[in-house]
């Protein structure tokens, strides 16, 4: 299982949001490319980066800071935040990110992101942000009524590399994350998983990693290792050694 470390964009700087809200944020750094190197010293051979200006706005509002942490990171870059049209998904892979990540634009433009999905063939992720067992977007500021596995199931021949999984009522909170929900849904469709929201400490690497043979093929988590809560070597380890 894949220990992916985070790194979210806001102004350029380093930040993690609370249930999505952009008022919210705590700033823990203002050289990302720096932070992604301190996540590869402690062994980590892939990064989760969000543009979180480009997940309100629609469209990328951090490029050099990404530019900069693709240059100098050493393993896979995964990349999210406002890519909701095909000249940006060639241009970050042209850059060299290794898979883009799509919420939104799964949602409202299924069709498009199946193109891509079959375009670049496994690098697309789509990105299924839940509350209360229903899909949000806009970066969370808007709750749909389609049902996770609903949209889950639609791009399920579509070539996607993963589900990226996230309970925003517990993003950013420390609260462990949603175990049931995730593994129900990587039970539920035949594309893995990755578990986001909530990773408070070694516990929720160790459960998870438990049902890996289920179809969860990783876990984000940024707070906890901001905040010493978590050892990234030691999540790395434990996420491979299961």
């Amino acid at each position: 299982m894949i220990v992916f470390p985070a790194i979210d964009l806001k102004g350029g700087e380093v930040v993690r949001l609370a249930e999505g809200d952009m008022d919210r944020a705590t700033i823990y750094g203002d050289d990302p490319a720096a932070q992604a190197m301190i996540f590869a010293e402690a062994g980590a051979e892939h990064l989760h980066v969000v543009d979180l200006d480009g997940s309100f706005a629609g469209e990328g509002r951090n490029r050099e800071a990404v530019e900069a942490i693709v240059e100098r990171f050493p393993g896979y870059v995964q990349l999210g935040g406002g890519i909701r049209d095909a000249e940006t998904v060639e241009g970050w892979f042209n850059l060299g990110v290794a898979r883009i990540v799509m919420g939104s634009a799964a949602l409202k433009n299924p069709q498009f992101v199946k193109d891509m999905a079959r375009e670049w063939e496994g690098g697309i992720v789509v990105a299924v942000d839940a509350k209360d067992g229903m899909v949000a977007t806009e970066g969370w500021a808007e709750v749909s009524d389609v049902p996770v596995v609903d949209l889950a199931r639609r791009f399920e021949d579509a070539g996607v590399a993963a589900l990226l999984f996230t309970d925003i009522g517990r993003d950013g909170l420390l609260k462990g994350v949603n175990i049931d929900a995730t593994v129900e849904l990587a039970q539920r469709v035949d594309i893995p998983v990755i578990a986001s929201g909530g990773v408070k400490g070694l516990d929720d690497i160790h459960v998870l990693s438990m049902h890996a043979h289920e179809g969860i093929e990783g876990v984000i988590t940024g707070r906890a290792l901001y905040e010493g809560r978590l050892d990234l070597a030691a999540a790395i380890q434990m996420g491979a050694r299961e």
